[in-house]
Order: structure tokens, then C-alpha cells, then sequence
């Protein structure tokens, strides 16, 4: 690899590339009309660019390893340092942290756990997850790491076709979660109007709707479900979500945004374009896998997170073509960082040029869904977002739908429940959107599901991540549980 091209790379205006972390220039912005944000970096050859991330990749594990009990101590079982990394393929070589591992970790040293790489008075910022699921994990962020988050969704927004000129309405919670924080500051260092508008309060989409009437914002920010729930709320008050002026509408929290069906009526439902971005809170800057305006899957931004396309048993790298999992590495963190962090989602990766003219490698179907998703159900593998791709796709479908599966006499059954749309009443109707929706996920699925129709809006909306599968088999197990011995039935 030529001296001159990592020399090329090191000159790019904005940053300097020559320490670690990189000190970025808080006053450079790319002309109006530019393409790329960092044009040297983001359009460079992979292996030239590759010596870069290595370069970062062994300055951040050093930072760790000095500064971490945690890595340290994980490192060391398994016989790996940073002397280990020589190449970049050699980090495949360090053991992965998973989401328990870094709960654990907390619960023996809270707040923060012992990878924490700065003083705990040198915490800026707290953010983490709500905890609904087990122990919330708690996110340390220093004052540096948080300007350096701000750079990084800045470019990458701007790679989506965001400029100085738009004005940008968050619509996501502002708490806790990292999402609309990471937004903001993204928005606001690459000069855009601000709009933090939040969700989540009784009666606020109804207000956003008339606030958005009012001001016209020329872009979106939330979940694809939530905004699919603004349409609607919009077009109950008389407001065609068309006239609001988005131009662009740009998402994380959940997959919708990388559904086809779910991304085409976003586009169609508000005349904008529908991007897809989002990796992990515990990754941020999150951003890292995000789309740019051509919309041909997630690029991802190597130097910043670098990312391995894993096989989900293994966490060996796949090659490019395989599914696997993704599996995060901080390149810029100082406080808290992630290294080979697996976040159990489901991709595939390609190294196909997009029109943009970057050369980083992307997930041409974005993240479609995780590992721990799927259902099994009668011997087929069962994913939700392929039930919400069906059902998006059939004219007369309400909008909103769920996934129960249950199981009888040993029988799974799977059952969809889902709203049918305006002037589908009529019974001759319901049998035929039934049988079409029947017939649509039995050759998607492979089994054929019961489906159960109701009325419009008889379905809650979310303003948050929407939650649509109900797995009750176990409720089966645990009669069976309670049953003699001699029973012949067998869960399966």
C-alpha cells in the first residue's frame, strides 16, 4: 500500500488524522453543494483506508488495555494484547462482549463498570437503556467523545442530504435514550435548524402535527412506526402529510426503515425520501451505519466503527454475500469503549461501489432483523419483518398489525392479527383481503397462518419501538409441566 495514499487520507480538511483521537476542526463545513463531508477519507481506496483503521484500531485497544480492568483482564484470558494486532484481521483474534457481559460488569462495579477509561468525574454526559428487559446499562460519555459524536453524525448526515438550510424535527424521546441526543448534536454541528419537538407525552403527536403544519420542517428524525402513526394522526385532522414538506425522513430504533413495503409507504405516505440508519446506543455514535441519499443499504463508516459481518456462533468474519451479525469496535472513544461488541442483529454485508462514490462496504437490505427474533414455528424460521414486508405490500391492509403464536394439542399456530383499512367493511371484502393475506405469508412463509381481521386504529400505535410478537407457547409448556407423567404429549 503506498506511503502517498495514507499521506493523502491524513490531509483530509477538518480533522487531523495524525493523533489519536483525531482533533476535529469545529469551524470546517464542506461547500452547499459537496457531496462528501470528508471526501479523502470517505472515497479512498479500502486498503489504504484500512491502514488508517488499524493505525486507530491499535491506539484505542492500547487506550483500553491501560485504562481497563475489564478488557484487560478478558484480554488476558484469552491470551490475546495488543501486540496481538499486527493486522487487521487479527482482531477477529479478541474475544467478543456481549450486552450481559457488560451488565455484570456493572452490577460488580457500578455505576459505570471497570470499562469506564476516564475518571468517573470526567463523565460529561449519562445516558443508557430503560432496563425494561433486565438491569439498565449505564453509558459514561466524556465531554471529547461527545464533540467527536457530534462530528461523526454530522458527516453522515450530511451523506443523507442534510444541509445548513434544513430545519430538522426530532421526534423521539428525549431521555435516557441516545437516539434524539445524538440527533441533535449531529443537526447542530452541521449547522442545521433544530426542532427537538420529543414524543412520548399524551397528546403531543397531535401537537407535533400542528407544530409541523406551522413551521415546516424540511426533515424528520424517529422510529418508521412512529412516523407511520404522525401520518395518521395528521390525515384524522383534515392535514395531508404530503403538504408538511419533508423532504427527508431519516431513522433508527427499529427496522421498518430497511423494509421495502414499510419504506415505500413511508416515501409515498410523505413525498420524502426514507433512510435507514442505526446500529447500538452502546456503539455511538449510532449513526455509523446509515444510509446516504441514493439509499442503496447502510454504508458503513469503517473509520469510525469499525465493523466485522460475523457468523453468529462463531464471530468469525464472514465473507462478503453471507449473513451474519455485526459486531462493533470503537475507533474514537475514550470513555467507554466498545471493542467487538455483537449486537445479535441480522445483515448481510456487500463491497459493491454505490452511486455516492464511497468505498466503504454496505448492507444492501440494512438491518432486517436479529437472531433472537426469530420464531420457530412448525420447523420454519419465522422473522416479523417478513410479515410486516407481506402485509405493507397488500392494498386494504390497515396499517398496523401483531404476531401471536400459541400452541394446542402440540400444534404451534401462528396467528396475525391485522387491522384492515377504510372501506374494506363489507363482508365480501374481509373474506378476500383474509384469504390474499393468507395466501401472501403462506408462500412467504412456508405454513399457513390464521388470520384474525379488525377494525382500523383497534391496534395501539407506538411513539417509541414498536413491540408486535407474542410468543405463548410457553404458557403450553408450563401446563404440560403440571401434567402426569404418562402423558403422550410432547412439547416441540
Amino acid at each position: 500500500m503506498s506511503r502517498l495514499a495514507l499521506d493523502a487520507i491524513r490531509r483530509a480538511r477538518g480533522v487531523d488524522l495524525r493523533v489519536w483521537p483525531p482533533r476535529y476542526d469545529p469551524a470546517y463545513r464542506p461547500d452547499q453543494g459537496a457531496e462528501h463531508w470528508l471526501p479523502e477519507v470517505e472515497c479512498a481506496e479500502p486498503v489504504a483506508r484500512d491502514e488508517l483503521i488499524l493505525q486507530k484500531l491499535r491506539r484505542q485497544v492500547r487506550h483500553a488495555w491501560e485504562r481497563s480492568p475489564f478488557y484487560r483482564t478478558k484480554w488476558e484470558d484469552s491470551g490475546v494484547s495488543p501486540a496481538t494486532l499486527r493486522r487487521l484481521a487479527d482482531l477477529a483474534r479478541f474475544p467478543v462482549v456481549q450486552k450481559a457481559e457488560l451488565r455484570a460488569a456493572q452490577a460488580a462495579h457500578p455505576p459505570f463498570g471497570q470499562y469506564l477509561c476516564i475518571e468517573a468525574g470526567e463523565v460529561a454526559r449519562i445516558h443508557g437503556t430503560s432496563g425494561t428487559t433486565g438491569r439498565p446499562t449505564v453509558f459514561g460519555v466524556g465531554a471529547a467523545d461527545w464533540a467527536r459524536i457530534g462530528e461523526a453524525h454530522a458527516r453522515i448526515m450530511w451523506s443523507a442530504g442534510l444541509r445548513p438550510d434544513d430545519r430538522i424535527m426530532v421526534c423521539s424521546f428525549f431521555s435516557l435514550y441516545l437516539g434524539s441526543w445524538g440527533t441533535l448534536a449531529g443537526g447542530e454541528r452541521l449547522g442545521a435548524t433544530m426542532f427537538p419537538f420529543g414524543a412520548g407525552a399524551a397528546g403531543q403527536t397531535l401537537a407535533a402535527v400542528q407544530w409541523a403544519h406551522e413551521l415546516r420542517p424540511t426533515a424528520f428524525y424517529g422510529t418508521p412506526s412512529y412516523a407511520l402513526h404522525f401520518a395518521e394522526t395528521a390525515q384524522r385532522e383534515g392535514i395531508e402529510p404530503r403538504s408538511l414538506g419533508f423532504r427527508t425522513l431519516f431513522f433508527s430504533g427499529e427496522p421498518g426503515a430497511g423494509i421495502p413495503a414499510t419504506r415505500r409507504l413511508i416515501e409515498d405516505s410523505f413525498g420524502g425520501i426514507c433512510v435507514d440508519m442505526g446500529s447500538m446506543a452502546e456503539m455511538t455514535p449510532w449513526m455509523t451505519n446509515a444510509e446516504c441519499r441514493h439509499r442503496t443499504g447502510m454504508h458503513l463508516w469503517q473509520d469510525l466503527v469499525y465493523t466485522q459481518v460475523c457468523d453468529p456462533d462463531t464471530f468469525e468474519p464472514v465473507p462478503f454475500g453471507a449473513e451474519g451479525t455485526p459486531v462493533y469496535t470503537h475507533l474514537e472513544r475514550t470513555s467507554q469503549p466498545m471493542i467487538r461488541l455483537v449486537s445479535g442483529d441480522r445483515t448481510r454485508w456487500t463491497a459493491e461501489p454505490c452511486p455516492c462514490g464511497r468505498t466503504y462496504p454496505r448492507l444492501p437490505l440494512g438491518i432486517y432483523g436479529r437472531f433472537d427474533d426469530m420464531l420457530v414455528v412448525r420447523g420454519e424460521n419465522i422473522y416479523p419483518s417478513a410479515i410486516e414486508d407481506t402485509l405493507r405490500a397488500i392494498d386494504g391492509f390497515g396499517g398496523e398489525f401483531r404476531i401471536i403464536v400459541s400452541r394446542t394439542e402440540a400444534m404451534d399456530r401462528l396467528l396475525v392479527r391485522a387491522e384492515y383499512g377504510p372501506g374494506q367493511e363489507e363482508p365480501g371484502r374481509m373474506r378476500a383481503l383474509s384469504a390474499t393475506m393468507r395466501e401472501r405469508l403462506r408462500a412467504r412463509l412456508g405454513i399457513h397462518p390464521v388470520i384474525d381481521l379488525v377494525p382500523p386504529g383497534s391496534l395501539p400505535r407506538t411513539e417509541f419501538k414498536a413491540r408486535r410478537v407474542v410468543d405463548d407457547r410457553d404458557l403450553y409448556r408450563q401446563s404440560l409441566a403440571g401434567r402426569p407423567a404418562h402423558s403422550d404429549e410432547t412439547p416441540r
